[in-house]
């Protein structure tokens, strides 16, 4: 089944007033969700938003939280978040970012006491429009096994870089620092599918096939699935991520990063406030004129797409042609929900009145 991006538009933000939040953060956090679904990303789409509602009844989200900048410098800040829905709290601290880049040439933000924050890539984009390379990184629930670890330590931890371009789309990278994100592995579960190997390993640390292979105690692996094939630099990647996004704002790190789960508590004994992320935005013109550069990107992008392809395949794809693509798609043909999304989704809006 198919629905179009109004319907979902509509019943997304009727769920969140719901719940109280106001009718300017409901509809940011609104088109934050469904440009996940718009995009590809149906893992951190419209499927998510009973468990948004989920955490807000547990007292885990504040829907109407004061966001703002507890410490600052010209070229950066701190915001706190006071709990709130991270696609609330990210595309204010990522504007934040812009704000101070406009004025230094760059802006960087870390946040702490946040919640999940949808795809990456949104925020990073967010800098495009202001002729500035945008970077978002986010920490998230300890799944990920480092490297040589049977213990869950790590979120999926992704990273999205924006870089605009002239003539031709922008370059959007839009990463989980695992060989799959934990979404992907929802997705496989609804479908009752096995997952490819290098994704997760089992509670005793050996490789395993199984979508429930977390649940069932196991972990996903970082980027690479294994040592030989890398997984070292998945981890460090990982790493990364969680201390930008963490440690230098005060928000959880490692394996204290609260669940996005309501029926799995936090930790009793936190070392810090909430989720946490890091916004960047430099302006292009900080280090070359803008217009230079972005005849030189699209340079960068032609060449690359003049790449002769392998055998079996059309053509070398550009970061962010995928989901450019498949955007423009379902913008006018609906975006595909999967029958135990729709079945979530009545039952949510039955709940709280809101017709699906």
């Amino acid at each position: 089944m198919t629905y179009s991006y109004k319907r979902l538009q509509d019943f997304t933000f009727g769920i969140l007033t719901k719940i109280g939040c106001p009718e300017d953060q409901a509809k940011t956090a609104t088109e934050v969700l469904l440009s996940a679904d718009l995009r590809g990303v149906d893992s951190h789409g419209v499927a998510r938003l009973s468990g948004y509602v989920r955490l807000w009844e547990k007292g885990r989200i504040n829907a109407t939280p004061d966001v703002r900048v507890i410490y600052e410098t010209p070229s950066t800040a701190v915001v706190d978040g006071d709990g709130g829905l991270g696609l609330v709290v990210a595309p204010f601290a990522m504007q934040v970012a812009i704000e101070k880049a406009k004025n230094a040439g760059t802006g960087w933000v870390s946040v702490k006491n946040s919640n999940h924050y949808g795809i990456a890539g949104y925020h990073a984009m967010m800098a495009l429009r202001h002729d500035m390379i945008g970077i978002s990184l986010t920490n998230a629930s300890p799944l990920v096994a480092p490297t040589f670890s049977k213990e869950r330590l790590l979120g999926t931890n992704p990273i999205s870089v924006a870089i605009p371009a002239k003539n031709q789309p922008p370059f959007v990278a839009d990463m989980a620092t695992t060989t799959a994100a934990n979404g992907k592995l929802e997705i496989l579960q609804r479908k009752g599918m096995d997952t490819p190997t290098g994704w997760v390993q089992d509670k005793d640390g050996n490789p395993t096939t199984s979508a429930n292979g977390v649940k069932d105690g196991g972990a996903l692996l970082p980027l690479g699935g294994d040592r030989e094939h890398g997984s070292h630099k998945g981890y460090a990647l990982g790493s990364i991520v969680d201390i930008f996004s963490a440690v230098l704002s005060g928000a959880n790190y490692g394996p204290w990063v609260p669940p996005f789960v309501a029926f799995l508590e936090p930790d009793p004994n936190p070392v810090g406030e909430g989720i946490g992320h890091f916004f960047g935005a430099m302006r292009v013109d900080a280090f070359r004129h803008a217009d230079e550069f972005k005849t030189h990107m699209d340079n960068w992008i032609n060449r690359f797409r003049a790449a002769n392809p392998t055998p079996g395949n059309k053509k070398v794809l550009i970061p962010g042609d995928p989901e450019r693509e498949l955007e423009a798609i379902r913008m006018k043909d609906g975006i595909p929900l999967l029958d135990p999304v729709v079945k979530d989704l009545t039952e949510l809006g039955e709940r709280f009145g809101v017709n699906f």
